[in-house]
């Protein structure tokens, strides 16, 4: 690829990122997301994500077409600050749906993603803990016509998607189309944490941003080429994407 072509899809999407300053901007935005008047999108974007928008254009397409697009994680800190950007708050969907769940107490929720039994454990934690009403339960794994038909039937008030990257993206967009108000997760790992099929690491390594290190240490296969082989080529295109910015400032 152009390395030009790169350069742009990131900065396309950095244009697009909400950048949220503080908790009363945190809380604001919850209630705005709970209060959706149409169908609305809610993505979060970290050092993978940025990563598969440089070889996967259709993926760039439907994450730049998410309402609300969110910071996840130290990787993108220090993209905002090489870029010399305020990163603002860490916004991982790990921490935010939940909230997001709880502001939705009573309402209709559907969650499609990951697999039983995992999927069935993560809807009777949410059932419990945030109150609401599951009115559609599926895997992640189902033909895009599936989603889209349940939708129609059960018009959730709240969809949480657990597909992971690109799909749920995917799935997201055309979801959107059919309108009506309702806001549309993209939630990734989401559904396995709560779920129990994957751990969150100890609050101190959260807060120094390395919950990237407990996971792939705890599924070294799986997560090699994300982390190992991802995070320095993200690293590697911040620098470049550093080095352009300059390099187009200085001739302006």
């Amino acid at each position: 690829m152009a390395q030009w072509l790169w350069q742009q899809r990131w900065t396309r999407i950095i244009e697009q990122m909400a950048v949220v300053e503080d908790g009363s901007a945190a809380q604001h935005l919850l209630e705005r997301l709970a209060t959706p008047e149409t169908a609305t999108v809610l993505g979060f974007v970290n050092a993978h994500a940025m990563n598969l928008v440089v070889r996967d254009g259709a993926y760039c397409q439907a994450l730049s077409a998410a309402d609300v697009l969110l910071r996840d994680g130290s990787g993108m800190a220090i993209l905002y600050r090489r870029l010399g950007l305020e990163p603002g708050l860490n916004m991982n969907g790990t921490d935010f749906i939940p909230r997001l769940l709880a502001a939705y107490r009573g309402r209709k929720v559907a969650f499609w993603g990951t697999r039983q039994p995992y999927l069935n454990h993560a809807v009777r934690r949410c059932e419990s803990a945030f109150g609401v009403v599951p009115v559609s339960v599926h895997d992640g794994f189902a033909r895009v016509e599936t989603y889209l038909r349940l939708a129609r039937e059960q018009q959730p008030e709240l969809i949480v998607l657990g597909m992971g990257m690109p799909k749920q993206e995917a799935v997201a967009a055309q979801l959107a189309a059919i309108g009506g108000p309702c806001l549309i997760v993209c939630g990734g790992a989401i559904l396995d944490f709560l779920g129990g099929k994957v751990s969150r690491a100890p609050g101190w390594l959260r807060r120094l941003g390395g919950e990237w290190l407990y996971r792939l240490l705890r599924e070294p296969k799986r997560l090699f080429i994300r982390y190992v082989v991802g995070n320095p080529l993200f690293l590697l295109r911040t620098l470049l994407l550093r080095r352009a910015a300059v390099s187009t400032s200085r001739t302006v």
